[in-house]
């Protein structure tokens, strides 16, 4: 690892540390350094509060002047609730900028690396790439598609199962696992089921974590017809809000007997599938929703499946075999005839959490959206 790389990847795992409280802001970290001695770290720790680079400048003081700035992001170069990231760099009269990748907002993408260019500070871009872009996944995905980043999370048997014909799935994995999902929870701003996981399971959709935190996410509710049974843990909004999203065709009054409940009620389009993920998706994004993780059966699993909208794969394989012809697996669907008609991707990360293996995997390009 390069000196440059060893900067730049602790301002990664300063950046990460934040993970799930940005929304709808990048996860972003910064280090500067003079004379091989570290002066000033910072990172954003939430949407609204000072960027990663304003509170480095901060602790650095006037040993900023000739140091060398290490940075996930490219300094924004516009005026949002904060002022421009790439002035403040300029002024500090650093002597090197090293950003491990660009802006991906088309609107300002490379403005603030020519802005410090122009002022004749030394400007490296591209260290540790790869995984700054990994990183910040979710973001990346909204600049470009202004779309929610989906992930898809699922656990299954050996075989490839996960739940009895008769559906019930408790427990395929054991706790380790299951303390997983509870943090990948706590990092997205909406968590998806259909209403058949509802009825079947009776699910709270909360965040559980043993360290006793974790944010809860917007519990989304895929309901065409608004058969949501009235004992239903997600339609108490004490502990988190639930947006139900529905036909275009419902009736008024269901809908408002709902919404009296603080309940959200989104109205989409359909088609011969279902309701339209495309136009469900659009409108959760406009609701503020960034990503999603979508834990759905396998009905639900298929429809976004089909329409090409997983961004990304979480699965947990646990070393048990179910068998059964009627057992259920995650993706229901047509019958495909060959092999053809599989949807390839690649797998990133695999580890063993507790006594169950975890799979990262991404759509291949082409694949999807």
């Amino acid at each position: 690892m390069t000196t440059d790389e060893k900067y730049m990847q602790l301002a990664l795992d300063l950046a990460v540390s934040a993970r799930g409280n940005t929304n709808p802001n990048p996860l972003v970290g910064a280090v500067i350094v003079k004379d091989g001695i570290i002066v000033g770290t910072g990172l954003h720790r939430k949407a609204g509060e000072p960027h990663a680079e304003v509170l480095a400048f901060r602790m650095a003081g006037e040993h900023a002047k000739g140091a060398t700035l290490y940075v996930t992001l490219e300094p924004c170069s516009h005026y949002g609730k904060t002022p421009p990231c790439a002035n403040l760099v300029k002024e500090s009269e650093v002597k090197r900028v090293v950003v491990a990748m660009q802006d991906p907002n088309p609107a300002v993408a490379g403005r603030g690396i020519q802005l410090l260019c122009n002022a004749g500070i030394e400007v490296a871009v591209g260290v540790l790439e790869e995984q700054a872009q990994r990183l910040n996944e979710r973001f990346i995905h909204n600049m470009l598609t202004k779309r929610p980043f989906i992930i898809s999370k699922y656990a299954m048997t050996l075989d490839g199962k996960i739940a009895t014909h008769t559906g019930h799935s408790k427990w395929v994995t054991g706790e380790e696992a299951r303390q997983d999902v509870h943090h990948i929870r706590h990092q997205v701003d909406g968590i998806l089921v259909g209403v058949g996981t509802v009825i079947a399971d009776n699910p709270s959709l909360t965040t559980r974590l043993q360290e006793g935190y974790g944010k809860n996410p917007v519990r989304i509710i895929m309901d065409s017809t608004l058969r949501i049974p009235a004992h239903a843990h997600v339609l108490d909004v004490k502990e988190a809000d639930t947006i139900i999203v529905c036909d275009e065709d419902v009736s008024i009054e269901r809908i408002t007997a709902l919404q009296e409940q603080g309940i959200t009620v989104m109205k989409v389009r359909r088609n011969q599938e279902g309701l339209m993920i495309d136009d469900m998706l659009e409108k959760l994004y406009q609701y503020g929703i960034t990503d999603i993780l979508v834990e759905g059966g396998s009905t639900v699993n298929a429809s976004f499946l089909q329409q090409g909208a997983i961004d990304k794969y979480v699965i947990y394989i646990a070393p048990k075999v179910l068998g059964g012809k009627l057992s259920l697996t995650p993706f229901a669907g047509p019958n495909p005839s060959t092999m053809d008609a599989s949807w390839d991707v690649e797998v990133a990360s695999f580890d063993k959490i507790g006594q169950d293996l975890r799979i990262i995997a991404y759509p291949k390009k082409g694949e999807g959206k």
